[in-house]
């Protein structure tokens, strides 16, 4: 083990000796200077916060009240209602990032006309204006705000090949200026923003440890994707602008923030998961962020030498299965898991140079794969200070919040 991993490893033990796992800890140093790497490399465009990368309300205040940072990008309708609402909301400005159709929810921001007034609808076609109509007619609702959101994605050879996600229809800007106008003329809803988010760019990694090739692959894929976009997301954006006048464009993401910033079309850029920085994001060249989150659970079993087992351990990431979607053990370095058994609900056997000296009650600590989704297994993060205190911030799942 080198020092630096020995001493990090030392740090989180000291910290958290009276805790029983499992358990999460957030580094809030590493959290403020992954903030201000953010912000960094926004160059001055506003960073809005990914919530589903943070599902935690103390940290969503702790990084909204720092310079350079502007808003939350939800991922649920009620998620936005419960952040913007009350009498000490986390924010009022909450774009939804997804297109809701939770009637309740809409029925509920048309009874309210101040969050209505902080919530920013996510649009792609003229079914989402007929929900909206069909829900609560304009007539008996305040205006609502809404986005539109606009395909990020590369698509070559006439279309046959597409690489990105699978999200809006909408990709030219005659689409975008078509559906900006439906919009603007429906009674009850006003157009306010638009977004176009380029997950091929900012959410796969360019640089995959031991793989040269696919990183080189990457890259060039993304340089072609970056220089298609910048053109036409501003030909989107003048064509819409043409129709109504917008107050924020968005774009990017952590992977992504200052290739997106750098566009005179982009207004603010999204990021979330940078503050953790999970597993996944270890594999950029454009930054290098401190883990911030890890989680612990202990030894249970010394089934043979060489091999121990941790009671759970097996929170997996979404996304495409794969080994990079599972938590890597980090402390002590040199574990591994078994192919054969992966990680696992209730167990995980873990093998390697790293199980000498462990015992059972010890403990292994993970970091998760992706950022946010490490909250759905517990109720807070224990906040480690830089003179070694915690203080517990509840998790959404800590508050009996469950938008997913």
């Amino acid at each position: 083990m080198t020092e630096e991993a020995a001493d990090a490893q030392a740090r989180l033990e000291r910290a958290t000796a009276d805790l029983d796992p499992p358990f999460a800890v957030l580094d809030l140093a590493a959290l403020d200077a992954n903030a201000a790497d953010l912000t960094a490399r926004a160059a001055g465009k506003p960073v809005r916060v990914a919530s589903k990368s943070v599902r935690c309300r103390g940290v969503l205040r702790r990084v909204l009240v720092r310079p350079g940072f502007a808003g939350v990008l939800g991922y649920s309708l009620p998620e936005a209602l419960w952040l913007a609402g009350g009498e000490d909301p986390v924010t009022t400005d909450v774009v939804v990032g997804y297109p809701s159709v939770d009637r309740t929810a809409l029925r509920a921001l048309a009874a309210d006309e101040t969050v209505a007034g902080r919530v920013t609808l996510m649009v792609d076609s003229t079914d989402h204006l007929d929900l909206l109509d069909d829900v609560v007619t304009p007539g008996r609702r305040p205006e609502l705000r809404v986005c539109l959101d606009v395909d990020a994605s590369l698509r070559t050879a006439g279309g046959r090949v597409h690489v990105g996600v699978r999200r809006s229809p909408v990709h030219t800007p005659e689409e975008a200026a078509a559906l900006a106008r439906e919009v603007v003329a429906r009674p009850g809803v006003r157009l306010v923003g638009l977004m176009a988010y380029e997950a091929q760019i900012a959410g796969v990694q360019d640089a995959p440890s031991g793989r040269p090739l696919r990183g080189l692959a990457v890259r060039g894929l993304q340089s072609l994707s970056a220089r298609e976009l910048a053109a036409r997301r501003a030909a989107v954006v003048a064509a819409v602008t043409a129709v109504a006048p917008l107050e924020f464009v968005n774009g990017g993401g952590t992977g992504s923030v200052e290739r997106t910033g750098a566009e005179d079309a982009v207004t603010e850029v999204a990021a979330g998961s940078g503050l953790y920085s999970p597993a996944l994001f270890d594999g950029y060249r454009a930054f290098t962020a401190r883990p911030a989150t890890f989680f612990a659970v202990p030894v249970t079993r010394v089934p043979a030498p060489g091999l121990v087992t941790v009671a759970g351990g097996g929170w997996i990431a979404s996304g495409p299965p794969g080994a990079d979607r599972l938590p890597p053990p980090t402390f002590p370095p040199g574990l591994r898991w078994l192919p054969a058994e992966g990680v696992g609900e209730v167990q995980t056997p873990l093998r390697g140079p790293g199980t000498e000296g462990l015992r059972v009650g010890d403990r292994v600590w993970f970091r998760h794969a992706k950022a946010g989704e490490v909250c759905e297994h517990i109720d807070a993060l224990h906040a480690l200070s830089g003179d070694g205190s915690t203080d517990r911030l509840p998790t959404y799942r800590g508050e009996g919040r469950a938008f997913g």
